[in-house]
């Protein structure tokens, strides 16, 4: 409920002033005092139902001027209808789920961390179509861009080293994304390609695909996980049990750079967990949904209802004043 008017509810300050104003006639009546041997009988006299009927006068009143203060001031009912009108964005997500994501530099692995933090981003993003591409040796699409995210969010979980071939073809990875969003009628594709090691593998050349999404107008961002150095990598040993390895770490930064330039997207390095989670809240910020809002605002007026009361009201005081009392405003 909104009020058109809401300025004259000052008037409503008045009925209090009216009614001790009332009140105040009524107490400095002279009263008129007459002598009776006994007052028993006096009760069955006809017409003394008005001594008690007065009193409806002023609260009729009251009531109809208090009812025509809330029609003055226009109560309204307010319907607001927001139409939205959203250019989502199709994202490919390209994971590397070679062996040497299970290094622990970035906890509690490389691995689950990328899909933990591409989780939270995926969660972000309720208007774009995403869908989660991973790559070793070869690469596949776990699922294709959608906007049912429930669906995107189950399969990124089921995503595990050995899913394929160990090694790193990062040229498959991007070539397997382009090849999902080729056909996509989306103003903006964008592919974000994460990898911790350098291209050993597949058919396509990593400066080739990015060749491709750049003729095909779609964006590369590009990320290398781990740290400077080396990295702790377990090793289960039968005998021993676990133990952990110190590996080199070798992330073509270089060539991951290029890609990202000639497709007009940019490459990130993430050496922990917090780098990690800052480039996918950089992504978000660059790759914005427009959504257009059209606001439909409809108000309803309430104000006849009140009226009405109002001089129904005024209808009962007139009534009973003129009719059923024969008394007047101010005197009984």
């Amino acid at each position: 409920m909104v009020w058109a008017n809401p300025e004259f509810f000052w008037l409503l300050t008045l009925i209090p002033l009216f009614l001790a104003f009332r009140i105040w006639i009524f107490l400095s009546r002279k009263n008129t005092s007459f002598t009776f041997s006994s007052s028993v009988d006096l009760s069955q006299l006809p017409g003394n139902y008005r001594s008690y009927l007065i009193w409806l006068t002023p609260i009729f009143y009251s009531l109809a001027a208090g009812f025509m203060i809330i029609a003055l001031a226009r109560p309204q009912i307010e319907n607001v209808t927001i139409e939205q009108d959203a250019e989502g964005i199709d994202i490919m997500i390209s994971i590397d789920i070679s062996s040497s994501m299970l290094a622990e530099d970035i906890r509690p692995n490389r691995l689950i961390a990328a899909k933990n933090v591409a989780a939270d981003f995926i969660s972000q993003r309720v208007t774009d179509r995403i869908g989660i591409n991973v790559f070793a040796r070869e690469s596949f699409t776990v699922v294709p861009p959608t906007l049912d995210h429930d669906l995107v969010q189950r399969m990124l979980e089921t995503v595990d080293i050995g899913m394929t071939r160990d090694g790193t073809a990062i040229g498959m990875g991007i070539a397997s994304s382009i090849n999902r969003l080729k056909d996509s009628e989306a103003e903006s594709r964008v592919i974000i390609l994460l990898t911790d090691g350098m291209n050993n593998a597949g058919e396509i050349d990593p400066i080739t695909a990015g060749e491709m999404a750049a003729t095909m107008g779609i964006r590369v961002y590009t990320m290398g996980i781990g740290s400077r150095g080396t990295a702790p990598y377990p090793i289960d040993d039968p005998i021993f049990g676990r133990r952990y390895q110190n590996v080199e770490v070798n992330i073509d930064e270089d060539m991951l750079m290029q890609i990202a330039n000639r497709t007009g997207g940019q490459y990130w390095r993430a050496t922990d967990l917090d780098e990690l989670i800052e480039i996918y809240r950089e992504i978000d910020q660059l790759e914005q949904t427009e959504i257009e809002e059209i606001i439909y605002l409809d108000r309803e007026e309430k104000y006849p209802l009140y009226l009405g009361m109002g001089l129904l009201f005024l209808l009962f005081a007139f009534l009973n004043e003129r009719i059923f009392t024969r008394s007047s405003l101010f005197y009984s």
